[in-house]
């Protein structure tokens, strides 16, 4: 038994090992080379410069590489196990799939514990390590960009998100204009936007188009709800601001997003004033529902990191018993079958990425849902292949 399990399990490694590394060349293709290609040619990066760039991004691609690459290693090994006929010669043994299946469940929690680790800490640390470094080959103009997925403080008075940016014109934009340091005035949200910047005057000019506004009123009652198909706000960028240098919420840490969603509560908690009960009532709710918008999105955050570290031990789960039902010894086939299931397995994280704006899906459940699926399909075909059925 011991031989066996020892032969499985050299299998596996072997394969994984030949696999990631495939998935992390091709990655790092699409998500690091296609920005730092363009500064390598324009002369704006050295080429040492190039590769401390691309050796900080192998962590973060590591992040989608290990999972995708333990499912192909499952389906390709246990694929030629079954056709090889060894699988019939270990069940004439009397041996039975589940016992000699174990070891490797038992490496794919391994691998979900060092997951975690990259997924929740290394991979954020090397993201935000890497566009520090591309981030100084840069001009000046790209810091006066509002960047992506940040809660902008630069400006006092203000806080801003922006959930996509795209050489200044703005998706989803929520812009709280605060009446004191922890106490919100005005809350502004605009499906688009515009950010321009005017350096003669030294001017920043946000266009925010049909947007509607939300301001407090000073007794608590109902507040006043406006609307404008454009409203521009100008900032003086001359002002001194409070930038303080802080990752987007996609590349923080998972302790860092937990520290970020505390202060966020602690800055919008605001307290009720004395008023009729119906009216404290509907300003609570109104205010609740703002603070969720402005929550959410570190939250997702947060649930996409801790969910997406389990996703090694259900592709494990479901590779197995499909690899044997497949039953063929072809490279091809059994990547194949990976793409499609991680293609099924990415669509929910990217359903709960797009509706990280609307607290009221509860997108932060989403990413879980693939794991409840993949896990327990997993567990009922291994147990029917168990059982010969």
């Amino acid at each position: 038994m011991k031989t066996l399990h020892k032969y499985l399990v050299g299998q596996v490694l072997a394969s994984l090992f030949l696999t990631v590394a495939v998935f992390t060349f091709v990655l790092l293709l699409g998500n690091g080379l296609k920005e730092i290609l363009p500064l390598l040619i324009n002369g704006q990066v050295r080429f040492g410069m190039v590769v401390e760039a691309i050796g900080y991004l192998i962590p973060f691609v590591l992040v989608f590489a290990l999972p995708m690459g333990l499912l192909t290693s499952t389906l390709l090994v246990f694929g030629r196990f079954s056709a090889d006929r060894e699988l019939t010669a270990v069940r004439a043994s009397g041996i039975s799939l589940l016992s000699l299946v174990m070891p490797v469940l038992l490496l794919s929690l391994f691998f979900c514990v060092v997951s975690a680790w990259i997924n929740m800490d290394l991979g954020p640390r090397s993201r935000v390590a890497s566009k520090d470094l591309l981030s100084r080959a840069r001009s000046e103009l790209a810091n006066m960009q509002f960047p992506e997925g940040h809660f902008i403080r630069d400006i006092p008075g203000y806080i801003f998100y922006v959930e996509k940016n795209n050489d200044g014109n703005l998706q989803n934009v929520m812009v709280d204009v605060l009446q004191s340091e922890t106490r919100p005035s005005t809350f502004i949200h605009a499906p688009r936007g515009k950010l321009e910047t005017d350096f003669h005057n030294k001017q920043l000019m946000l266009h925010l188009f049909d947007a509607r506004s939300e301001t407090d009123t000073s007794n608590g009652t109902h507040p006043i709800i406006g609307s404008s198909p454009e409203l521009v706000l100008n900032f003086d960028l001359k002002a001194p601001t409070n930038r303080v240098s802080k990752p987007s919420i996609s590349n923080m840490t998972f302790w860092q997003l937990h520290d970020e969603m505390n202060d966020l509560k602690r800055k919008l908690n605001l307290p009720q004033p004395a008023v009729e009960a119906s009216s404290k009532e509907s300003g609570a709710q109104l205010h609740e529902a703002k603070k969720e918008r402005l929550i959410e999105p570190i939250r997702v955050a947060m649930h996409q990191q801790i969910a997406f570290s389990f996703a090694c031990f259900g592709f494990t789960l479901i590779g197995i018993p499909l690899g044997i039902r497949v039953h063929r010894r072809e490279t091809n086939i059994g990547v194949a079958m990976a793409l499609v299931l991680v293609l099924i397995y990415y669509s929910f994280i990217i359903l709960g990425e797009s509706l990280s704006a609307h607290p009221e899906f509860a997108p932060h459940l989403i990413f879980w849902v693939p794991n409840f699926i993949f896990q327990a399909v997993g567990a009922v075909l291994l147990w029917r292949a168990n059982r010969g059925i």
